[in-house]
Parts: structure tokens; C-alpha cells; sequence
């Protein structure tokens, strides 16, 4: 819905809780009229009941709101002496109007000065879980998100395995726009691995299921600072199509809302206004090699050929090799090339010089597709253009308010980017291109995009498959890792845990810092200076 469509579903909303309570404001010794006046009847209806004036903010925020009005339903009905598990049960399961018995079927008294505790461990429980998850659902949607690192796109910048904080203030918080879903789950639930949010997923029913009508506006906080060039940035895969985020399934009839597609961790080399190009690997922003930041550590795929080693099997040949790949810091493990017929390796241009003094190791290869080879699976995937990961562009990258001319060699580029991401209706009749049924030549784009690229060059799957990624996609920014363990996908028995990463920062300057000691040393500290001054209290009375 639009937000004047939501602006009236909520008036709505606000007759239909005034019809159903001003008798109880009344006996509360309020107005009749107050139950009818938006947000202002809330806080009325926080007085009510007894609970503070911040409850009527967390009523009014989607996912969270889905437990608070529930409780102020259950709260409004204790208030008037209806506090029975019944009575509870009946509120939920009725959306709230148990509410209009009370207020016209029943002669209840309101109750001032009532208990605000729960009545038994079990009803203490529940609330304290209840109001957990709302404050854990709070940080997690508008400040900080946990991440994982699942796959080696960012090798060796970012390493399978380091669990990652990111910050969503950093761009400014994105509301999410799925208003019915599951709290602290992305879009599936763990365990019983179903769809964790209320929308239909039909491609071609996206625009027309009332659910769909349930979705609320892309809008975003304000940040304190713009996605700048090299970047590192957690975002919603824009060409996502994924049935399940666990099981690489794609299915292009299959479509998910903006805030529940598959999050990915990639680096931005280019920003809105650039022209990127990508020579021999090397990516080139408006005719100059992009400069990576130190820490930064780009890897490309060699052809590794070995020598003096004899194995039975692949995994004979990998147990004997490690050692060899791991002195070099080439532990990205090995595969095999069956139209080279050599064995295929990621690693840094230093690192590869470095091995290949191993008398063990008769070369190294830089391994990649030649220019002006086409690669079917490489945007924007058409005869026009043969671009593969290796040699790609020039391309400029759109940015808000820029227009840039349309013809039958470029629409592909830009094709997706104004359908799907900017919702115009593109079609080619010949050698004319129509938008929204009008002859163009030009289009100026509504939001900023940005090219989102893996460190692991030759091994990851970025925009070079799927092209831009819309601001409104931008989820937000790494900025520590708190944990960090090795071997995360071989079982715990394999576990090992990179002490020297956790507790680092992402970005920054020279060398890795752990700041886990201090932390620790800070924790003790805090916890005995408490325990002495509750032992100092206690003496003193």
C-alpha cells in the first residue's frame, strides 16, 4: 500500500478502537472523545492501564508492534478487572474485540491502583521473554545486526567463519516493509525451515495478493554517513530469487519483498556516477585502477601444477598439498580443471609468487577468461556485450537524478534497474524502446545504485552476475568482528577459533588489533567493583 492508503487504513483503525473502548475511558474518568483521537487516544490508553508513554512509540513499529498491541489489548482488559487467562486468550484471539463486550455487554469497574506484576512465575516468564524479544527485535532492525560470513567471496579480507556486528546507523536504518513476520528470523524460520513472513511469493501475483497489500513503503532513517568506494556492505541480493536462503534453489517465477531477499556481504568498488571497468581483473573506476584499502587482500584463481607427489584420489591429493598451500596462505583448497587438466587454487598475487619457489610446485598460473570472450552467465547476459568476470565494461553506474541516454546497445544494462528497481514498464519494439508505453531515448533514475564485487575475484558470485544494487536494498555496515572460527562449515569437532580476529574491527589501518583482553579485563572489573559496593551497602545498613 501507499502511504496515503496506509494513512487511511490507520484512521480506520482508530474509529473502529474508539467504538469499541470510549466507554471505558469513560469509567476511567477520561473523555469519550479521546478514544477517538489518533496517537493522542494512545496515550491516554498508556495511563489507562497503568504502563509508560514509550509503549505507544513501540506500538507504532512494524514487527515489534505485533506483540505490544496484543499486550495493550490483554493490559486494557486487566485494567478493568478482566484478568483471567481466559480473559487474555479471548483478547488475542479475537484481534482485540473482546474489547467492545466489555465496553458495551459488561458492567465493569475500572481499577486504579492495580497490580502490575504478573500473578505467577509461569505469567512472570512469559513477559519477561515477551519484552526481550521486543528489545532484542529493536536492535536488531534499527541499530545492529549479527552476520556470519557463509562463502569465500571476500577471501582473504573477510573469512568464513567471523561473525560479524552490523551497523545499521552507519546509512541510516531501513523500516522494514514485511509488516507481518516472525521477530530476530530473516526469511526463514530455523528448525521446521519455512517462510518466516506473511507475503506472496508468486511472481506474477506479487502486485494483486492482498497479503502483498499488507507491505509497507521503502522508507529509511537518516545515516551519518554515505556508502563511500571500497566500502564493505551488507545488503539484500537484488536478483534474488531464492526459495530457500539455505539451499542455492533458484526459481525466477519466485519473488521476494525488498527486506526479506538474501543477504550478502560484498565490497563496493563503485558508487552512483562511476564508470567501471574490469581489465585482466583489475577494476578501473572512471579510467583509473581502483586502490584498495590496506587491509583489503584481493585473491584470483591459478592453475597450479605439482610435482614428486603421487596420489590414489582427489582427497589423497588434497590431504598432501595443504600443508604445501597453507604455508603460502592459499587455503581456499583446490579443484580441478578438466578442460586444462590442471588443478585450480585462489590466492593473492603475492602469495602465488611466493609458492611458486616450492620445489614441490612446478607453476602457477593466473587462470581466468580471456577479453572479448563472452560469458553467458555474466550481466547483462546478452550477444551485445562480451563481457566475462575477468574483462568486463565500461559501464556507467546510475545515480539518482542523472539521465542517461537510451539506445538498443545499452537497454539491457539499464533494463532491470528501471523495471524492477525503479517500477516502469520497459519493452523494445524493433529498434524503439518504450517506457510505461512511451517512445524514450533517455530515462532519469529515481535512487542511487552501487557495484558490489568479492575479494575472492575468480570466486564469487557479485554484480558481475547480477549487475546493480539499489540504496533501497542497502542493509547496512561491518564494523566488528566478535567472533571468529575456523573450519565453522566442517563441524564442531573441527572448530578452531582465530583468536587474533576476535574482537578486531573491519575497516581500518595496519594490522589486525583484538581487543578481547581489554574486554574481558573490563568485564571483570565492572563485576567486582558491583560486588564490592553491594558488599560495601550492605555493611553500612
Amino acid at each position: 500500500m501507499s502511504w496515503t492508503q496506509w494513512f487511511i487504513f490507520l484512521l480506520v483503525l482508530q474509529v473502529i478502537h474508539g467504538l469499541g473502548t470510549w466507554k471505558l475511558y469513560i469509567k476511567a474518568g477520561r473523555q469519550a472523545w479521546e478514544a477517538f483521537v489518533p496517537i493522542y487516544n494512545a496515550v491516554i490508553l498508556m495511563k489507562i492501564i497503568s504502563r509508560p508513554w514509550w509503549w505507544v512509540i513501540i506500538m507504532f513499529l512494524p514487527i515489534v508492534n505485533l506483540i505490544m498491541i496484543p499486550a495493550a489489548w490483554v493490559e486494557t482488559a486487566r485494567a478493568f478487572g478482566k484478568d483471567s487467562k481466559v480473559d487474555a486468550l479471548l483478547c488475542i484471539v479475537t484481534l482485540g474485540f473482546y474489547l467492545y463486550y466489555l465496553n458495551y455487554m459488561t458492567d465493569v469497574n475500572y481499577i486504579e491502583d492495580r497490580k502490575l506484576t504478573p500473578k505467577t512465575s509461569t505469567g512472570e516468564w512469559i513477559t519477561s521473554i515477551l519484552f526481550a524479544i521486543v528489545a532484542a527485535t529493536i536492535v536488531h532492525t534499527y541499530f545492529f545486526q549479527p552476520f556470519v560470513i557463509p562463502s569465500s567471496s571476500l577471501e582473504k579480507s573477510l573469512l568464513v567463519g567471523d561473525f560479524l556486528i552490523v551497523s545499521k546507523v552507519h546509512y541510516g536504518a531501513r523500516l522494514p516493509m514485511t509488516t507481518v513476520a516472525a521477530p530476530m528470523v530473516h526469511d526463514t524460520i530455523p528448525v521446521i525451515k519455512s517462510k518466516s513472513y506473511l507475503f506472496n511469493d508468486h511472481y506474477e501475483e506479487r502486485n494483486t495478493s492482498w497479503m502483498n497489500k499488507l507491505q509497507l513503503p521503502y522508507f529509511r532513517l537518516p545515516g551519518f554517513e554515505k556508502i563511500e568506494r571500497n566500502d564493505i556492505v551488507v545488503f539484500g541480493q537484488p536478483a534474488d530469487t531464492l526459495v530457500d536462503m539455505n539451499q542455492f534453489t533458484p526459481d525466477r517465477n519466485y519473488y521476494k519483498p525488498i527486506d526479506k531477499k538474501t543477504n550478502l556481504v560484498k565490497r563496493c568498488v563503485g558508487i552512483p556516477g562511476d564508470t567501471l571497468e574490469i581489465k585482466n581483473g583489475v577494476v578501473y573506476i572512471n579510467g583509473k585502477q581502483n586502490v584498495l584499502p590496506e587491509r583489503a587482500r584481493v585473491q584470483f584463481s591459478y592453475d597450479i601444477e605439482f610435482n614428486n607427489i603421487t596420489a590414489n584420489s582427489m582427497y589423497e591429493l588434497t590431504q598432501k598439498v595443504k600443508p604445501i598451500l597453507k604455508k603460502y596462505d592459499i587455503t581456499d583448497g583446490i579443484g580441478y580443471n578438466q578442460q586444462r587438466e590442471t588443478f585450480v587454487v585462489q590466492a593473492t598475487p603475492e602469495a602465488a609468487k611466493q609458492a611458486e619457489i616450492h620445489p614441490n610446485i612446478t607453476s602457477l598460473t593466473f587462470h581466468a577468461e580471456d577479453e572479448g570472450i563472452r560469458d553467458s552467465n555474466t550481466f547483462p547476459h546478452d550477444l551485445k556485450h562480451n563481457w566475462n568476470t575477468n574483462f568486463f565494461g565500461p559501464l556507467w553506474i546510475p545515480k539518482a537524478g542523472a539521465t542517461v541516454k537510451l539506445n538498443m546497445d545499452n537497454i539491457s544494462i539499464y533494463k532491470r534497474a528501471i523495471s524492477e528497481y525503479e517500477g516502469n514498464q520497459v519493452v523494445t519494439r524493433g529498434e524503439q524502446i518504450f517506457i510505461n508505453n512511451q517512445p524514450t531515448t533517455s530515462y532519469t533514475f529515481k535512487q542511487d545504485y552501487y557495484w558490489m564485487m568479492g575479494d575472492n575475484r575468480h570466486n564469487s558470485i557479485d554484480a558481475r552476475a547480477w549487475g546493480f544494487v539499489p540504496y533501497n536494498h542497502v542493509i547496512g555496515k561491518p564494523v566488528f568482528i566478535w567472533m571468529s572460527i575456523d573450519g565453522i562449515n566442517d563441524g564442531v569437532k573441527n572448530w578452531k577459533f582465530r583468536w587474533d580476529r576476535i574482537f578486531t574491527t573491519v575497516s581500518g589501518s595496519g594490522e589486525r588489533t583484538s581487543y578481547f583482553i581489554p574486554f574481558l579485563i573490563l568485564v571483570l572489573g565492572i563485576t567486582g567493583f558491583n560486588k564490592w559496593r553491594r558488599k560495601k551497602k550492605a555493611k553500612n545498613s
